[in-house]
């Protein structure tokens, strides 16, 4: 094995790890009726608020395995029922989370951060069911990556979250929450997304014929 499949196959399950433990987390809260979900603002709707939690650690468990080759390979019909699955979390998450998004109890700075992560989610995994429907497995494969990318937003926000609070316990930027929070709400997926687009990149390149050298002459 090479070391750049020894190295996407780490960073593959490190990517599977941590969706799998936020997206776990997120069904505990789901499985315990949100008793730990504490709703400060009245103009959040706890339904709504719910349902996002719920769907997204739908979403989460089942999203890194869908880019798993040898699942893809030896069992294509539970690759699509997953994949089924997947789109239906993804769609009622991004809904429930863009229905409650822009009462954020942090600004509306933070607010439009996540309705735009909801705008774009939705779309991006309906374009990847729509492609494979239509058998381009090329273009599916394409916006599924996207669409993961932003389905990982929520590993991205739980890192930064405490980050932020030890980069403001030292003073390096304020240590107010609802001023962290407001660009958490952007950096949890805006960079991702970037990566996303870099790594699409790279895939789209055609890759060079093999030459072989030519004889030495007699």
């Amino acid at each position: 094995m090479s070391a750049a499949s020894v190295g996407s196959s780490v960073a593959w399950g490190v990517i599977a790890l941590l969706s799998v433990g936020v997206g776990g987390y997120a069904l505990f809260h789901a499985a315990t009726g949100f008793t730990h979900l504490p709703i400060t603002n009245p103009m959040f709707d706890p339904w709504g608020l719910q349902t996002h939690v719920a769907a997204s650690g739908v979403a989460m468990i089942l999203g890194a395995f869908q880019f798993l080759k040898p699942l893809r390979r030896k069992a294509p019909t539970l690759h699509r029922w997953m994949g089924r699955v997947y789109v239906l979390a993804c769609v009622v998450g991004g809904l429930a989370g863009g229905s409650i998004a822009l009462s954020s109890t942090a600004g509306p700075i933070a607010g439009w951060g996540f309705f735009m992560l909801a705008v774009l989610w939705v779309p991006f995994t309906l374009m990847a069911l729509f492609a494979a429907m239509r058998r381009d497995f090329t273009s599916h494969e394409i916006w599924m990556i996207r669409s993961f990318a932003l389905t990982f937003g929520a590993v991205t926000l739980r890192l930064q979250l405490p980050l932020a609070g030890y980069l403001g316990a030292t003073g390096v930027i304020p240590s107010d929450f609802v001023w962290s929070y407001q660009y958490i709400a952007w950096l949890a997926w805006v960079p991702n997304l970037i990566v996303a687009e870099l790594f699409i990149a790279t895939i789209r390149k055609p890759r060079r014929p093999k030459v072989t050298p030519a004889a030495a002459p007699a």
